[in-house]
């Protein structure tokens, strides 16, 4: 008598689906996800990705959240390489993990940054913790450079009041900022961000497939604006 075959068991099945998702928004992008068809893909009915992910939106937050924490732990990882007292070498090091991990996992990178998922709003108490880690290497160091009064930044624009419950919530994340380094590591941050979502999407045809040279070149003229020499 033949006995019947199990299926296989997928020993991390919460691993799996997050993979699977991957592969769907890396062929098809974030809107076509589908929790049906990661079922079909992984060879398991849908009820049991439900166990995990109630819907499509859990899953999306999941993702998102992973993606910020992998995206902080590649530049507070590439900070900490370096000698504390390097305060430069520690700004080069962030500024390419964080080109580094964008062409690494591009699908992530435009799953944070890029065009929104249509129907899908961001639960922004869950992501915010994870979102505000993966800055905080460079707001960190640009904080030291101030302490060690070589910041060459004199004014700042003033928090709006508005703001103010925002930002004291962002500091248990990040840590003691002075409002100075906050204005100059968002301005460092939207010039860096900007170079790489425009070599992520494929919009530097002028400098070929990479960037190298224009991202190297933008990153030198930062240290000299900002870090005293």
């Amino acid at each position: 008598m033949v006995r019947p075959v199990k299926k296989k068991q997928i020993p991390n099945l919460q691993d799996a689906i997050k993979e699977t998702a991957w592969k769907q928004i890396a062929e098809f992008g974030a809107p076509a996800l589908s929790l049906r068809a990661i079922a079909r893909e992984l060879k398991i009915t849908a009820p049991a990705i439900y166990n995990y992910f109630p819907d499509r939106d859990a899953l999306v937050t999941a993702l998102i959240i992973d993606a910020f924490t992998s995206f902080g732990d590649w530049q507070i990882e590439a900070r900490d390489s370096v000698p504390a007292q390097d305060l430069g070498g520690r700004f080069k090091a962030i500024g390419l993990a964080y080109r580094n991990w964008a062409r690494t996992y591009p699908q992530r990178y435009q799953l944070i940054f890029g065009t929104p998922i249509p129907g899908y709003e961001a639960p922004w108490e869950k992501i915010f913790p994870s979102s505000t880690r993966s800055i905080s290497a460079l707001f960190s160091v640009v904080e030291s450079f101030r302490a060690a009064g070589i910041l060459n930044a004199a004014s700042f624009p003033a928090i709006k009041d508005e703001y103010k419950v925002h930002y004291e919530m962002w500091r248990t994340q990040v840590g003691e900022i002075h409002p100075l380094a906050v204005f100059v590591a968002m301005i460092i941050w939207a010039r860096v961000h900007g170079v790489v979502s425009l070599e992520i999407q494929g919009n530097l045809p002028l400098f070929g497939e990479k960037g190298d040279a224009l991202y190297l070149s933008e990153l030198d003229s930062i240290s000299r604006q900002f870090i005293k020499e």
